[in-house]
């Protein structure tokens, strides 16, 4: 599992959000197996500005899934302080999971944990593996670079730094997607620069946005890039070159086990 990255959320931030997950726990009656940090600050992108995107995935007990109507599978809290906090049940999450769902991905391998994880998300990041769809996910983030990127990547005017990053992100997971198949992509921007085999300038452009990303609200402009620009251009538009998996119905039943084994303990 990722390492925590002690250091980048505030002592005072991180007491507070603990505070209320417990609050959660207590309020809802269900045990938490992570708790992690979703957004930017995860990403490796932060600014000033940027909220805390507390995300976290959990169990109810045994019986709560025996009724014949089905409860509500997410828990919602509103934003307050900056910290938007929700989760999702684990029977969502694994069925997700199933369908190479990049939100899932991204939250088992976050770089920054709230909590240990219970030692069943080892048992999850492990299923993660297994059923990894490269193409179901390319093409996840090729949506997500396309709209990040719509109507400003084929222009010459400057745009904000958020918006940069939010297309830049998801070319780079396709790109290491591409050139590292059979692993999924880390939701970390420097991580996932380490992987993507790119030209020490290009790198080094990249860390400057950085940096003026860390010093400026999440709406200033920035000047464009134009390797960057054609980088995203060509990577989101490849989502189609990563193989079509073949069908395998044994994750679904080692899914039901996994959840089985969950509830009953």
């Amino acid at each position: 599992m990722t390492p925590v990255l002690d250091t980048a959320i505030a002592p005072a931030i991180r007491s507070d959000i603990q505070a209320r997950l417990d609050r959660i726990e207590a309020d809802h009656d269900v045990r938490l197996l992570m708790a992690v940090e979703s957004g930017s600050r995860a990403w490796g992108f932060p600014s000033p500005d940027s909220d805390y995107d507390v995300r976290f995935v959990y169990v109810r007990p045994r019986d709560w899934y025996l009724s014949l109507s089905p409860g509500r599978d997410v828990i919602e809290t509103p934003i307050e302080d900056d910290i938007d906090l929700n989760g999702w049940d684990v029977r969502k999450a694994l069925g997700l999971l199933l369908k190479s769902n990049a939100v899932v991905n991204e939250w088992i391998q976050s770089p920054i944990r709230y909590r240990p994880d219970d030692p069943f998300i080892t048992k999850i990041a492990a299923l993660a593996d297994r059923v990894l769809d490269a193409r179901a996910l390319a093409h996840h983030y090729s949506r997500l670079g396309r709209d990040a990127a719509d109507r400003w990547l084929d222009g010459i005017d400057d745009v904000p730094v958020k918006r940069y990053f939010y297309a830049l992100r998801p070319a780079l997971a396709i790109r290491v997607l591409r050139l590292h198949q059979g692993i999924r992509p880390p939701m970390n921007l420097q991580a996932l620069v380490a992987m993507a085999e790119l030209p020490g300038a290009m790198v080094s452009q990249i860390e400057t946005l950085v940096a003026a990303k860390a010093r400026t609200n999440e709406r200033d402009n920035g000047a464009r890039v134009p390797d960057l620009d054609r980088l995203i251009r060509d990577e989101i538009g490849r989502a189609s070159d990563l193989p079509k998996p073949d069908p395998d119905a044994r994750w679904r039943d080692e899914a039901d086990k996994l959840f089985l084994e969950l509830v009953n303990t």
